[in-house]
């Protein structure tokens, strides 16, 4: 699989550098120490109050650089993908950062994590520097597991601990808060589809149709495959894993976490089953649904689950200045306002043999050439012209039979029938006869003749629709007959609209419309379909003029 990387050596501290380039000035700074110290600290710490340190590999972002910031995180350590950090990288974060006050370590359970974090917390006490640590393991996809891995619940982590150290607490009270959130949290990860490490191969040990339930953020496997069948009962799948850990009262804070590859469509999707469901009333905080702490492009999201309490809850609420805590946001309701009160135009109805014998000429001529049209169109795109085209004669028809049309008023007719083809015509020549037919009843109104103002509805049709004659589309029939309409009659106006037609057919490259995702040897020999609906229509008309 491509990546967008240059060398899997350098992919990390490049990747570093481009996010301290875009995070704005005087906020982050890096140690020097490249490749072996990746380091990124706060610029403006004075060591005045409790560090907070986090970190390990990479291809989680933003965590955990993009945590960084007043009210979090005060520096991280990052390692390669998805390894964790050397000691020395670590101890040189604790000593960078820590002051009198003291330090806080939040590690994630992984032993990689526990060691390196551990020997480096052991060697700067050596130093003379307080040091603490917190782990956090709140993955509860494995029942009984001995050490439950530590993801994205870590984040409550370093809120509340961030939120404590940064209204003056002590090292000792800001390790309270930080192993107090840690033991309360609970996670659980899903995916349709497991990550790539760059510059690998993908890894499709996850079939079409099933779901990987509890695979941790490195893409180990998880617990069990289950069936993918809706949004709905894969959430209800997680929260009844997730219940155990939860009280069975009281409210809620939720983190909805995007493990890197869902779209934010089916997360906001999730969010939505989420109220719906058993939880919903008790919901009181969510954070996201975002990318928080990914798994590189895993196709998959997680739930962090935190029981709520006085200090969790101002916590979670207390302000911060990093790169990308989205905050905890309390759950509003979906506010439906009243659709606006839009003025409908009604027409007077009237009557005119002659114009309703060239509609209805018009009308059948459209239906019966709507398997022609229909064939035609199958040959260069989906197949539908003819049946776009009947269906608005048949509206038009039955405005007539109902006696709903304007017909002595060709004003009102125009701008009717631009309102009827809005209205029943689909796709986008519906749209395009609706400006067309609608323009031109506004010019009409204006006391433009027929001709003139049939040619302003074709000048709005092309300014809004972006075509031109040439393009291979109606208005290749359409524009010379409104020509030859202007200097002649409804007969030369008919030829020319065949002719027009005709001529598309050796047009071997469209330039507007469907036919331009064609290729010039399926588009050669055949006329468009609109086109040759347009003719239908000029021919029609003028048999019945005459």
């Amino acid at each position: 699989m491509s990546h967008f990387i240059n060398r899997r050596e350098t992919l990390v501290t490049e990747a570093i550098d481009g996010y301290l380039l875009s995070s704005g000035t005087g906020r982050l700074a890096r140690l020097d120490g490249y490749p072996h110290i990746k380091v990124v600290v706060r610029q403006d710490w004075d060591k005045q109050r409790v560090a907070l340190i986090s970190g390990g590999g990479s291809g989680h972002e933003p965590s955990h650089v993009g945590f960084i910031g007043e009210g979090m995180l005060t520096a991280v350590v990052c390692g390669e993908v998805f390894a964790s950090p050397s000691v020395d990288a670590v101890l040189s974060g604790i000593c960078a950062v820590t002051g009198t006050p003291g330090c806080l370590l939040i590690v994630k359970n992984y032993t990689g994590d526990r060691l390196n974090f551990g020997l480096a917390a052991e060697k700067a006490r050596q130093l003379g520097y307080k040091v603490e640590l917190v782990f956090v393991a709140d993955d509860i996809a494995i029942a009984d597991a001995p050490h439950p891995r530590g993801v994205a619940g870590t984040l409550f982590v370093h809120k509340v601990a961030g939120h404590v150290a940064a209204t003056g607490g002590t090292l000792d009270e800001v390790q309270a808060a930080a192993a107090d959130t840690a033991g309360a949290v609970a996670s659980l990860g899903l995916a349709l589809a497991t990550c790539t490490l760059p510059g690998e191969k993908v890894n499709n040990r996850i079939a079409e149709g099933q779901a990987e339930l509890g695979l941790g953020i490195h893409g180990e496997p998880g617990a069990k495959l289950i069936a993918v069948t809706d949004a709905r009962s894969l959430v209800a799948t997680m929260q009844e894993q997730l219940q155990a850990h939860v009280p069975v009262e009281g409210p809620l804070a939720i983190l909805v976490n995007n493990l890197g590859g869902t779209t934010p469509l089916e997360m906001n999707v999730v969010v939505n089953e989420l109220m719906r469901s058993a939880w919903g009333s008790r919901i009181e905080l969510i954070v996201g649904p975002e990318g928080l702490m990914t798994a590189l492009d895993m196709r998959g999201l997680s739930l962090s689950v935190l029981p709520l309490n006085a200090m969790r809850r101002t916590a979670l609420l207390g302000v911060v200045q990093t790169g990308s805590w989205p905050g905890a946001r309390s759950v509003a309701p979906v506010v439906i306002q009243p659709l606006p009160a839009i003025a409908t135009t009604t027409y007077a109805s009237s009557d005119d043999p002659q114009t309703k014998r060239l509609i209805m000429a018009i009308a059948a001529a459209l239906e019966q050439n709507e398997a022609v049209l229909n064939e035609l169109d199958r040959r260069i795109g989906d197949g539908d012209t003819g049946t776009t085209f009947a269906a608005a004669s048949r509206s038009v028809k039955a405005a007539m039979t109902a006696g709903t049309l304007p017909l002595a008023d060709a004003n009102q007719l125009c701008l009717a029938i631009g309102d009827l083809l809005g209205k029943a015509m689909g796709g986008s020549s519906g749209v395009l006869l609706s400006i067309f037919f609608t323009a031109t009843g506004l010019e009409l109104g204006c006391g433009m003749s027929l001709p003139a103002a049939f040619s302003k509805g074709l000048e709005r049709m092309q300014s809004y629709g972006g075509a031109k004659p040439g393009d291979r589309t109606m208005i290749d029939a359409l524009a010379p007959a409104l020509a030859a309409w202007a200097t002649g009659d409804l007969s030369s106006a008919a030829k020319a609209a065949v002719q027009g037609a005709q001529l598309t057919a050796t047009m071997n490259k469209a330039s507007a419309g469907r036919s331009s995702y064609v290729n010039a040897e399926n588009l050669a020999g055949v006329a468009d379909p609109g086109a040759r609906a347009v003719a239908v229509a000029f021919q029609a008309a003028a048999e019945a003029f005459n």
